[in-house]
């Protein structure tokens, strides 16, 4: 309900402040009911990689699955934001194709995101900061107490995922999305790339004009810190593109005043005063730029020399998938190839999450990373899947071919408070929740997915471009309450 009450609010919006043309909407509507199923045949069937590679279902069941690092020992670590915990996936020692298991490192955070490993820390971008805990990469656990070393940054608007990287200089790299679509930000921290000391002091900040700067990584080729970065919504199915940014200290990258190579924004930047032009003219240009609405998100320089020749030094990057546009655009793997004259040419590398119809979507990828092998891992947040890609032909006979996906879901809700139902049946009529959900997307099977507990916990972290209402606990346990009985009752009208 409260994804429809932010959707419906910036459909609202946008329709009233469209500029050039109204741009269309065509959201992956299973986002907000829990994401797509995914088994190996989905994975075998639909998905498509590059020549010389094979992909494989190398985990499931691990909802909003988002940032990724490798230990040592080559167990795979990844974040759920919205379940507020790290997971731990067991390296696959059997050789089947899969992990050979997982289990919840640390739960009980703010949101995290971002996380890497270092000199025996395990560091974690929470949505308002950043700490860090002992780990153990000879057995995969936590080796003390987790310690918040940066705190107190604002997580508040659109984009609050925090993303964290090493640099070689030894500074911790830390990025910070935009409030908003577009606007003057009043905390100068957000829409920046910043940097800090390993154990959060000095922190500054780096680059500036960075509406979304998700993924960033440094090149083998040339040690430039490169960061993807999330064009603006609402200037139709074919502007801003999406870009790639060559990041430089003190730089400024030209959002919200001006998107793609200097274009001035039509809010923003065209009747700007003379210090808005003069910043426009010395903002940085993308160094490439993807199709607009594409949203790339994580990106990773391949380093194993057991890449195939034309893969060395390539970066990849998750195009996490359109929802701002008429028709869905992105939902794949895309390489980056620079040539000897610096230009970088895209290709396609993992596809086919986005199905020929141009409709039906089986996943969108998020991060990637690279193991010391040279297996390439890929999260997906749509079907809480990971997938394994590495060097091959296709292993028709793999071990893994049959096995079904089984995304964890409580057979049944718990009690149904009435009195909380009714507030809850008060706030989803205060609001018209049915308009959407009974025309577009209708509230069937919740109890095959959710809980009480995690059907209210689902309220809490919206999904971006939607901004984040705050509802209260009592009234997100409302809404949970009153949806659960509504469907043992039997009760799906447009109510």
């Amino acid at each position: 309900m409260k994804y429809t009450l932010i959707f419906l609010f910036v459909l609202v919006i946008a329709l009233a402040t469209a500029v050039v043309v109204t741009p269309g909407v065509n959201l992956p509507w299973r986002q907000f009911t829990g994401g797509a199923k995914t088994n190996t045949a989905t994975v075998k069937n639909q998905l498509h990689s590059a020549d010389g590679y094979r992909v494989e279902l190398f985990a499931e069941a691990v909802p909003n699955a988002r940032w990724l690092a490798v230990t040592r020992r080559g167990d795979l670590i990844v974040s759920q934001p919205k379940r507020g915990q790290v997971t731990l996936l067991q390296a696959d020692a059997d050789r089947d194709g899969r992990t050979d298991g997982q289990r919840v490192l640390i739960d009980g955070l703010r949101r995290p995101h971002g996380l890497f490993l270092h000199e025996g820390w395990l560091y974690i971008a929470e949505s308002d900061g950043v700490g860090r805990v002992p780990f153990d990469h000879s057995d995969g656990r936590l080796a003390g107490r987790y310690q918040k070393i940066l705190d107190g940054l604002g997580d508040q608007g659109n984009h609050w995922t925090k993303t964290i990287a090493m640099g070689p200089d030894g500074w911790i790299y830390l990025s910070s999305g935009s409030t908003c679509n577009v606007c003057e930000e009043k905390d100068p921290r957000r829409a920046t790339i910043m940097r800090f000391k390993p154990d959060g002091s000095d922190l500054e900040i780096y680059a500036t004009g960075l509406r979304n700067s998700v993924g960033f990584d440094w090149s083998p080729r040339d040690g430039g810190l490169y960061a993807t970065d999330n064009g603006r919504d609402w200037l139709g199915d074919d502007f801003p593109p999406c870009e790639l940014n060559l990041i430089e200290k003190g730089a400024f990258y030209g959002w919200p005043y001006a998107n793609g190579d200097r274009i001035p924004d039509p809010d923003f930047g065209v009747n700007g005063t003379q210090k808005v032009k003069e910043k426009i003219a010395a903002s940085r240009p993308p160094v490439h730029q993807f199709a607009a609405h594409n949203a790339p998100l994580g990106i990773t320089f391949l380093r194993s020399p057991t890449q195939p020749a034309g893969y060395r030094d390539a970066a990849l990057v998750a195009l996490h998938g359109s929802w701002n546009r008429s028709t869905k655009d992105g939902y794949k793997v895309v390489s980056l190839h620079w040539d000897e004259h610096g230009n970088i040419h895209q290709k396609d590398f993992l596809w086919g999450f986005l199905a020929e119809d141009g409709e039906a979507v089986y996943g969108r990828p998020v991060a990637i990373v690279e193991d010391s092998a040279g297996n390439i891992y890929i999260s997906d947040d749509y079907a809480g899947a990971i997938y394994r890609v590495r060097t091959g032909a296709v292993d028709s006979t793999q071990a893994v071919a049959g096995r079904r996906a089984h995304l964890s879901a409580p057979q049944k809700p718990q009690a149904i408070d009435s009195d909380a139902a009714r507030r809850g049946k008060a706030l989803y009529q205060q609001h018209n929740c049915a308009e959407c959900h009974s025309a577009q997307l209708p509230l069937r099977g919740l109890s095959k997915k959710y809980n009480l507990r995690t059907l209210a916990d689902y309220f809490d972290t919206p999904t971006p471009p939607m901004p984040n209402y705050g509802f209260s606990k009592r009234q997100k346990r409302a809404l949970a309450h009153y949806l659960m009985s509504r469907e043992e009752s039997g009760i799906l009208p447009a109510d």
